[in-house]
């Protein structure tokens, strides 16, 4: 009877325990409920350098830290390398059952490179690759990722130099600065021309003058000029002198001389001679205020000359073995006094040939005139 009951009582015990003991099991494996949305954060870092307008200029990396989240996607670190107008990274990060996310996105424009700088002269070179005056420079720039905030221009007007150069720069949207320079050769000064001087042939007249060692060309101009025209370049070279000819007696002719460097910069002077033919000085019409020295071309064989002087009539008559004579204030001809007076005088010469006795003259060489105004 008494086993019996206890027998009873040990099985009691036995179910109760079981019964504790499955409770038990029961607590271990339900978890506890996970934190609200509000306990999961996202924080986002960025290491890079800000440029302008909303642009990084260097690599940047993005760090995110994630708390309160059982899980996560894209929250890596990553370090973003390449330009781009816009990169977008998201990290989104989740609580234990999944009910709650929190998601932060971050879009990066990157431009690591400056632009491309071009230069644009206001113009060609003036001469030969050189300039000679003024010239602006204007930059362009040219830029992949970001585009172009602006450019700026130069200028150059000195010194001269054959290294010459004006430096620009292009600005992106980023902030990146790019730049250029242009060179080029610049000469602004003249070259130097000086004593030009003409002296009177027959039919001709040959021009001499001094340039300075830069002056690379030389063109002689006349009015007027060749064929009718009004005016002729009638020579272009470096020679220092030029011989004009088959010139029409008595007639002005104006000659301008310029001298050009290799930078096209240009030296000028002008003079206005009269031609003459054989009888060369005074030049045909022209006024003089004193006794004139008398000049003509020497002939080949000559030994003496003829000089026949007119003024309504002829008043003197003279043979000098030269080829010139000094008129003299007064003289004595025909049994005549004559004196040198205001007005127009007509000469004429012949060339003479063996003895003066013999009276051989060849063919009149010329005549000319002159005004006496003094």
């Amino acid at each position: 009877m008494l086993c019996r009951r206890w027998g009873t009582r040990q099985g009691n015990w036995v179910r109760r325990a079981a019964v504790l003991i499955a409770a038990l099991a029961t607590l271990v494996v339900v978890p506890s409920a996970a934190g609200n949305a509000a306990d999961v954060t996202v924080t986002l870092t960025i290491y890079g350098t800000q440029g302008a307008n909303g642009w990084y200029t260097s690599n940047v990396t993005v760090n995110w830290t994630v708390t309160g989240a059982s899980s996560s996607t894209g929250c890596d670190a990553v370090t973003l390398t390449n330009d781009t107008p816009g990169f977008k990274v998201t990290c989104s990060a989740s609580n234990l059952d999944g009910s709650s996310t929190v998601t932060q996105s971050h879009t990066f424009k990157i431009d690591k490179t400056p632009p491309a700088v071009a230069a644009a002269p206001s113009r060609p070179a003036d001469a030969n690759g050189w300039y000679n005056h003024a010239l602006s420079v204007a930059f362009t720039g040219t830029d992949a990722t970001a585009g172009i905030a602006g450019c700026t221009s130069g200028s150059y007007s000195g010194p001269d130099s054959g290294g010459a150069s004006v430096g620009g720069t292009c600005t992106d949207l980023a902030g990146n600065t790019g730049a250029a320079s242009f060179g080029f050769q610049y000469d602004a000064t003249p070259p130097t021309l000086s004593k030009l001087a003409a002296k009177a042939g027959n039919r001709r007249i040959d021009l001499n003058w001094s340039a300075s060692p830069d002056t690379q060309n030389v063109e002689v101009r006349r009015t007027p000029g060749a064929a009718g025209a009004t005016s002729s370049t009638i020579y272009r070279g470096p020679a220092a002198g030029y011989r004009d000819t088959g010139l029409k007696i008595g007639k002005a002719y104006q000659y301008t001389v310029t001298g050009f460097d290799q930078a096209g910069n240009a030296a000028a002077k002008a003079l206005t001679v009269t031609a003459t033919g054989a009888l060369l000085s005074p030049a045909p019409g022209a006024r003089i205020a004193s006794a004139p020295l008398l000049v003509w071309t020497p002939v080949k064989g000559a030994k003496y000359y003829n000089l026949q002087l007119v003024r309504g009539r002829k008043i003197l008559s003279v043979w000098p073995t030269r080829a010139r004579f000094q008129l003299p204030r007064s003289w004595t001809f025909g049994g005549h006094r004559y004196r040198l007076h205001r007005g127009v005088y007509h000469w004429y010469v012949w060339p003479g040939f063996g003895r003066f006795s013999a009276s051989k003259y060849g063919s009149l060489l010329g005549g000319s005139s002159f005004v006496l105004s003094g």
